[in-house]
This record gives C-alpha cells, structure tokens and sequence, in this order.
C-alpha cells in the first residue's frame, strides 16, 4: 500500500470579486494557490515545484447553499448605519478559509494528485513552505495518508483516503491539523471526529475556531444535535474561542438542508442567546426553511428580529409574504409590501414575482396590474412566470377576458404558452363554468405533451359532470389512469364532482374497466363507493356492488354493513336499513352491533314483535350482550308498553356480573322499577347509585327524586333536594310538584310553602302545584289555608279543577261545614265545570 505524505500551504493574497448591481447576477471570483509535497516510490506522484492555480468561477447556485461552501454577505454599509443589503441572488458562494480567513475559490489540491505518472525516488519529507510569511521548521513530520483501492473513489471524484493516527505527530502546528480535518471532514466524517478528538488531547483546539466550525459541519450532517451544543459549550469554556455566525449558520444550514424548522429555530435563539449577531445568510437560510415549513410564528419572530438589526435579506422578505399567502393571511402580507418600501428595499425580480402573486392570491388585479408595469420600468422583463401568475388571477376572479389578453400580450413578447399556462387557463375556464373552453385548453395541454395536474382533472370532472358528459368523463378517467393517478384518488374526485352536480346515478355508466375492477378488488374503496350510494337513496346500486365485490374480509364485511345500516338510520331513512339488513349475508353468529340497530330501528318504526325476534335470536344463539344491548332491548320494551318484560331483562342482566350500566340506563332502570312497583328494587337500586357521586347531574336528581320519593324517609328526601339546590342544579316542575306531596304528606307545611313560592318565583308552577299543596292541607284540616290556596290560584290565572273541588268538597262534608259545601257545589255549576262519580 502506498503511503502518501503532504505537506499544504495556501496563498490567499490574490483575491478578487466582480459583482453586477441588478438581481439575479452571478459573482465570480478567484484566488491563487501554492502548494508543494511529495509521494513516496510505488507509483505516487512527487509534487515539488510551485504551481499557480488557474481562477476560478463560481457561480450563484438558485436556491441552494452547496455543502461544502458557507453563504456570506457580500454588501457594503448604507447611510453610515450597520445596514446591510442582500438576498438569495446576492450571496456569494465561499469555501471558508481554515487559516483564518475565507480563501474564495479555493480548489481541492487532493484532486491534483489523480492521473499523474511521474514519480521521484529517494526525496525526503522535510522542506519548508512559506505561508503569510510564517515558515513552518524544516524537522516537523509531516501526517502520514494511506490511498485506499479497495473503497475506490468518493461520489464526488475524490479518491480515499485513510490516516495513520500512530505516525501522527503531536509537534503539528494547528494550522496543519486544521487543513487535515478539512480535507478528513470532506471524505470520512468517522475519521474526521477521531482526529477532531486527536487535536483536542493534544491541546490544538485553543482558540481554534475553524477546527470547531469544521467539526460542527460533520455534526450537522449526522444530526448528533447534543454533540454539537457540547462543542460550543466547549468552545468557550475549554479552548477560549470567540462564537461568530459561522459556527450557527454551519448548524443552521444543516437544518434547512433536512427540513427541521424547530431545530432552525432554536439555534437561531441559542445564537442570540450567545449574543452572536446573525449575518443576511443566517436569516436567508431561516426564512427559507420557515416557508417551507409553514412556520408562520418562527418566520414573525425571526423576520423581526432581522428589520430591528437594520439587515436587509431580500428573501426573507419574499419568503414572509409567501407564508401569508398561502395562510390567506393577506392583511399580513401587505404590511410586509409595506416594510419593502419603508426599509428602502431594492427589489429583485424574486420579490416582484412574489408582490405579483400576493395580489393576485387576494383578486386585486388592479394592483397587481401596477406591480406588473413597476417591474418593467425597473428593468425587470416579465418572464413566462410573471405572465402565468397574472392568467392564474384573472382566473381565481373569473375574469376570463382580461386572462385571453395576457395570453396574448405572453405571444406578443415571444413567449410561448407552457404547461403552467394551459393548467391555469383550464382552472379559470373552469371556476367560470364555460366547458367548451376549458376543454379546449385541456386538449391542447395534452397535444403538446404536457400532463394535467389533479386540479385540472377534477375541475374537467365536474365540468364533465355538470353537463352531463358521460363518454368525455369516461376518456378524462383514463387520461387520470394513464398518467399514473391512483385509482382510489381517482374514485374520490369523480364521486365528489358527481355528488355536488347530484348526479350520482350516472356513476355505474362512468365507472367500467380497471376503474370498478379496483373498486371489486379493493375493500376501502368499494365501502366508499357503497357508502356514498347508500346516502343518496341508490339502495340498489350499492347492494349490486356488495354482491359483485372480488374481496374476502368477514370481520371488514359485517362493520362495512353496520356503517351502512347506520347511515339509513342517520338519515331517517329506515326502510333503507331494514332493506339492507334483509339483504346482508347470513353468519353463523349475529352480529352484536348490527341486531342492536336494528331493535333500535325496529323500535322507531313500532315493529316491536320484528324487534323482539331478534333479541331471541341473540338468546338462543349464545351471544352475550352488553351494556349497549341491555338499554336497547330494555327501550324497546319500554317503549311498546311491555314493562314486565322490561323488569325481566333487568334481572338477567343483573345475573350477568360484569355489566355496569351507565348513566342513561340507570336511568332507566329507575323509571321502570318506579312504575311496575318494585319498591324493594328502587330503593337498592337508588342506595347503590347514590355511592357514586360522579354519575349525578341534573337529570339524575330529578329522575331519582322523582321515583324514589314514595321508597324514601322524607328526610332523604329532603337531604337530597338540598343537595341538587346547592350544587346549582335546576329542579324541574315535576320535581318541585313531588317535594310538595312529601313536605305536605309529613305535615311540613312550612317546607312546602317554600318549596311552592321557590316554584312560583321560577315559573315552573302548575295546576298539580295548586292541586298538590290544596290536598295537603285539606286532608289536614287547615281549611283556612286549603281555601287561600285556591283563591290564589284563580287570582294567578288557574281555572280551579275538579280535583280541587272535590278535595273541597270531601273536607267541608267530613267536617259538616254544609253552607261551605253547598257553596262549594254552586261554584263547581257557574263555572260549567263536570261532576265526576
């Protein structure tokens, strides 16, 4: 194996830069380099003599900030302020000078070594080399690299190479281990950590920025987050290094080269944290990323700490207005067109680009018109981009004449329509509603061999459906299928166009060939297609399509039946759901869910002796309900009058441990027990509910109130109104009626008449209230009170009923008050009110 030893030096005093004024310009520049080494015997190269490099040129990259390259600005100071002006088009491309300062230009000497035959035998390793006027000592050993055949050559051309870390020598100055991490960190990250921890045993890393900013760029690339926050805080504590915007912007970029808008941003407030003053390439770099993730809040706190440091980064202006856009943020985005012209922004063709796109987002033609003529008179020529945003503004307003004349004015200028164009005049066409042009448009999008994009197939679609174009839906389908659409997208977009056109029993004549073979084939999308025939009333489409599907999934099959059986129920429309029901596939078992629904539906269409099968069909198979059964079959036969049956299931379900009724069915269980008389189960019942405090709201204080007053002490009773009062839960009239009967049942008068006024000054009072609180004091012989009650009850606008003239009536005979009880009688004949037996 060849051994291959370097010794580097790099000239940087030729340098220089040509930069035009306008946007969108290309920066070149170019340095000069010396460099001198040899190649020991077997075939290796002997450099020695002194090369001048050619310059070189290098070129803004759109968009893109090359990895081994640091974005920097390149602006000079305005009005004497810290103002700096650049953007994306003006940033120059660097490879960072590792002694110090940048090298622009600078070329992989490594490259040099590749294709060369000459070899010079018996030269030694020592020599001098002149850099900057510092001579390194002619008895330093040089780093010891090994060629590596067998790993061949890297993806970008150069060859591998390994170090040998037993032949490195702790006598190398800094400068030289910065120049082996340089080139360890472009062609093996491993290698470049170990000698990165080499340098810091060896004490190389003191004030050592660029060995920090080099291994902060093998760190970003691995993603080793915690590693890199490390080294920083080495960098201050241990090696004493002053923190400058390479070391973030290194981290930053590899954050905007992955994506990772939160990362980003919190090495952008860990550098302010550090009091590290951001460059215009920190907050390109950011705003970039920001708009790509939609990181609205980043991109606020980022964009304003870049205005408050008078740096002016022309992306990030465009970027900001662009996250607005797109967020409908429109407000927003204008204030930003403010900020261009209050911050004396230069604009670029980008950001005219961007102006004319956030107007014609908004429909402010008019506006966007002007921007479009500013962008001339200063010297920008609207390209086909400008022309295409215009045609798609006219299109989102529907103002379809002024977009044929910018398609005109496009062909005026030499430019011919692109795929771009045809798409947007087929969306404008279509947002019009005129099919005859969009389908024009789309047939000379497709004669020129551009592709469709799925917004220009679903307007075509509707259009299509619309107008009732079935042949032409059919040849857009297959236009969908032959560009690759998927065929679950596909069934989406035609359903939806053929639904809001309320065409939907056109769809078996659309959907044939693959199309409905994938429907058969694919379980997601025939229960799609079945769902949305069942909600539009097409019973028998989606029955046709359950009976032809080509998939076996039972457990899929009975859940797609029960959704379908649901949806019926939904809509009301039950005979749907019985129809279906009668038509699903047999098992061997009913379906738990399914019975239930339709007991349910049974139920409301008052077929109780339908839904009664069922429940014994559940029995005799074996099924065991559940919680959700129980109150099913309970309602049914609450609701046909059937409370016997009720309480039976009652008692089955309490010999089923494992059922614990929820809220509702306790309820329920109440009321019923209530009106078949079972005393000792009401009163259980309510003793077990009355542990568990999280089940008792409103309803269920009346609902207990109300069923278990006649089981209850009275003092219960009372316990419990207090507590629903005090817990500010509303009694309702009923409520108030039966706590009346108890107080006046127990000769708590008093407790009664506030009860009654509590229900007077609610408005819930009744009759039954006159009614209630008459009888009890009738049967307790306050007569005085007895016929108070009912003079109040006609001055409040009651008619006094029967039941309180016999309550009269029986008191005064029982008492042989005679002239009360014939007055009584007289009263009873003048207000025409019936007798009674």
């Amino acid at each position: 194996m060849a051994s291959l030893k370097l010794s580097v030096s790099l000239d940087n005093n030729s340098y220089e830069s040509n930069k035009q004024n306008f946007a969108y310009s290309s920066l070149k520049f170019a340095s000069k380099s010396l460099f001198s080494g040899y190649v020991s015997s077997n075939g290796g190269l002997i450099v020695k003599p002194i090369c001048k490099l050619k310059h070189i040129g290098i070129s803004r990259l759109k968009n893109k900030f090359p990895e081994s390259s640091e974005c920097r600005l390149d602006g000079n100071p305005v009005d004497n302020r810290k103002k700096y002006v650049a953007s994306d088009d003006n940033l120059i491309l660097e490879s960072p000078d590792f002694h110090g300062e940048f090298d622009k230009g600078r070329v992989n000497i490594w490259k040099k070594f590749r294709g060369t035959k000459t070899v010079r035998k018996n030269t030694r390793g020592g020599f001098n080399v002149q850099r900057n006027g510092n001579r390194y000592k002619r008895d330093e050993k040089s780093m010891v690299f090994y060629q590596n055949d067998a790993a061949g050559k890297l993806l970008d051309g150069t060859t591998t190479l390994d170090v040998d870390f037993d032949d490195v020598h702790h006598g190398l100055s800094s400068d030289r281990c910065n120049l082996i991490l340089e080139q360890l960190e472009k062609s093996n990250d491993i290698k470049a950590l170990r000698f990165f921890e080499w340098m810091k045993v060896n004490g190389k890393l003191k004030k050592n920025v660029t060995a920090y900013n080099l291994i902060l760029r093998v760190l970003g690339r691995k993603a080793d987050w915690d590693r890199a926050e490390v080294a920083i805080k080495e960098m201050l504590s241990d090696s004493r290094c002053e923190l400058n915007y390479q070391i973030f912007n290194t981290l930053i970029y590899a954050c905007y080269k992955s994506g990772l808008v939160d990362l980003g941003a919190r090495w952008f407030r860990a550098m302010l944290d550090y009091k590290v003053e951001p460059n215009v390439a920190t907050f390109g770099m950011l705003m970039s990323l920001y708009q790509k993730g939609w990181a609205v809040e980043e991109a606020e706190y980022t964009f304003s700490h870049m205005r408050n440091m008078n740096i002016i980064c022309q992306s990030a202006y465009s970027a900001m207005i662009t996250i607005y856009t797109r967020m409908g943020l429109y407000e927003k985005a204008e204030a930003i067109i403010g900020f261009l012209k209050e911050d004396e922004v230069v604009l670029n063709q980008e950001n005219w680009l961007v102006l004319l796109n956030a107007y014609c987002q908004q429909g402010k033609l008019s506006d966007a018109q002007l921007v479009l003529c500013a962008m001339k008179e200063a010297g920008f020529s609207p390209g086909i981009v400008a022309y295409n945003t215009m045609i798609t503004g006219y299109g989102r307003i529907s103002s379809m004449d002024q977009a044929e004349r910018i398609l005109h004015d496009l062909r005026e200028v030499g430019f011919e329509p692109d795929e771009t164009t045809y798409r947007s005049l087929i969306e404008g066409w279509g947002r019009a509603g005129n099919y005859k042009q969009a389908k024009h448009y789309y047939m000379e999008l497709k004669r020129l061999g551009f592709k469709p994009n799925s917004s220009n197939l679903y307007t075509l679609i509707r259009l299509q459906a619309k107008h009732d174009d079935g042949e032409g839906a059919t040849r857009t389908i297959d236009d969908m299928l032959m560009i690759g659409c998927q065929k679950s997208s596909i069934l989406g977009i035609v359903l939806q166009a053929y639904e809001k056109a309320n065409r939907l029993e056109k769809m078996p004549l659309i959907l044939e060939g693959p199309l409905y073979d994938h429907v058969l084939e694919n379980q997601t999308s025939c229960a799609i297609l079945a769902t949305a025939y069942v909600k539009n009333c097409l019973i028998d489409n989606a029955l046709t399509v359950l009976s032809e599907k080509q998939w076996q999934d039972p457990i899929f099959e009975d859940n797609l039946y029960h959704l379908l059986i649901c949806s019926c129920k939904d809509l009301g429309h039950l005979e749907n759901a019985t129809k279906i029901f009668t038509c699903m596939p047999k098992s061997a078992e009913p379906n738990l869910n399914i019975y239930c629904t339709m007991i349910d539906i049974y139920s409301k269409m008052s077929l109780f002796s339908e839904a009664e099968k069922l429940y014994t069909e559940m029995k005799t198979s074996g099924v065991k309900l559940d919680m959700i059964a129980y109150s099913v079959i309970i309602r049914m036969y609450v609701k046909a009058g059937l409370l016997k049956e009720a309480c039976l299931v009652l008692d089955t379900m309490d010999e089923q441990k494992n059922i614990v009724p929820d809220v509702y069915l306790l309820r329920d269980m109440l009321r019923i027990y209530q009106r078949c008389g079972r005393d000792d189960k009401l009163a259980d019942l309510y003793y077990k509910v009355l542990k568990n405090s999280e089940i008792w709201d409103e309803e269920m204080y009346n609902c207990a109130i109300n069923c278990c007053a006649p089981v209850l002490p009275v003092d219960e009773l009372s316990r419990l109104f207090d507590d629903m009062l005090q817990r500010g839960f509303a009694p309702n009239t009923i409520t108030f009626n039966v706590m009346i009967n108890a107080y006046g049942k127990s000769r708590l008068f008093e407790k009664a008449r506030k009860v009654f006024w509590m229900a007077k000054k609610r408005g819930l009072v009744d009759v039954i209230s006159y009614n209630t609180i008459i009888a009890a004091y009738g049967k307790n012989k306050y007569l005085r009170n007895m016929s108070a009650s009912v003079k109040q009850m006609q001055f409040d606008g009651f008619t006094v009923s029967l039941e309180a003239y016999n309550c009269m009536l029986d008191v005064y005979g029982k008492e042989g008050e005679m002239d009360k009880f014939r007055s009584v009688l007289q009263r009873m004949k003048n207000s025409n009110c019936s007798f009674d037996h």
